[in-house]
């Protein structure tokens, strides 16, 4: 069974608030790329600078725990004022800890069943 933990965010922006998102974001980014239990971390916005939408892929379910509770905490203030999280789309099987953490963003699961991840 493979381990990987990954999802997608779809996000609005805030009026006004994408310069200071960005600003948010950018640090954010650059320190999970140093986990090394990050594999992906992908951050998409639409032409208007309404929508986001934010991919992360996890080694394994420690590695999601380490990011939100390492990592992502010391900016999740800054990066709720900024938008609003309007879904949280998990994919893969995130042991109970991991869970836990992932329902406080009203995470919504899908269970793979069928196909890959290539190492």
């Amino acid at each position: 069974m493979r381990e990987e933990i990954y999802w997608v965010v779809t996000c609005t922006v805030h009026p006004g608030k994408f310069e200071e998102f960005r600003g948010v974001v950018e640090p954010l980014v650059a320190e999970t790329r140093r986990e090394p239990g990050s594999i992906a971390y992908d951050y998409s916005v639409d032409a208007d600078h309404h929508q986001v939408r934010i991919f992360e892929t996890y080694r394994n379910s420690a590695a999601v725990v380490d990011h939100v509770t390492g990592t992502f905490s010391k900016y999740a203030d800054a990066f709720t004022a900024c938008v609003s999280v309007d879904a949280f789309d998990v994919y893969g099987k995130p042991d109970a800890a991991a869970a836990e953490i992932l329902d406080g963003f009203g995470s919504q699961y899908y269970t793979p069943f069928e196909g890959f991840i290539a190492k």
